[in-house]
């Protein structure tokens, strides 16, 4: 039991550094042209890269920590990402739609649709942790 514990940990952290690396090297790739290399597209190619690549070992990370869940972790990570998925699309187009019909006095922007989703998935987590507690 001590060492699955251990062993969780670990995954938690090596998620964690890649989240924090994926988020610092989106703010790099966000302002760097502006702030740091003045528009230099070489360079902006290049932050972007490596944005990209660090997505892509956080998503191996999460799916390396997910792998280590018991059934019934899994089961609720699962329902709450299916309820996040579906309530975003849902919600993400019908909130774009409303930005072209101009229905809504400010842009769709895509980090609307992000914190949506987010807050769903820690609301329906919370609630699916409860409930099959």
């Amino acid at each position: 039991m001590e060492t699955m514990k251990l062993e969780r940990n670990k995954r938690l952290k090596k998620l964690a550094l890649w989240t924090w690396t994926w988020v610092a090297t989106l703010a790099i790739a966000t302002f760097g042209p502006m702030f740091i290399w003045d528009d230099n597209s070489l360079l902006t190619y290049f932050a972007i890269i490596v944005n990209l690549s660090n997505g892509i070992l956080m998503i191996l990370a999460n799916r390396d920590l997910f792998n280590h869940f018991d059934e019934l972790e899994k089961k609720i990570h699962l329902e709450s990402m299916a309820i996040s998925l579906g309530l975003g699309l849902v919600f993400g187009l019908t909130f774009s739609l409303l930005d072209q019909l101009d229905i809504i006095p400010f842009d769709a922007d895509i980090s609307f649709l992000v914190m949506f989703i987010a807050i769903t998935y820690m609301i329906t987590l919370f609630i699916n942790k409860r409930r099959f507690k």
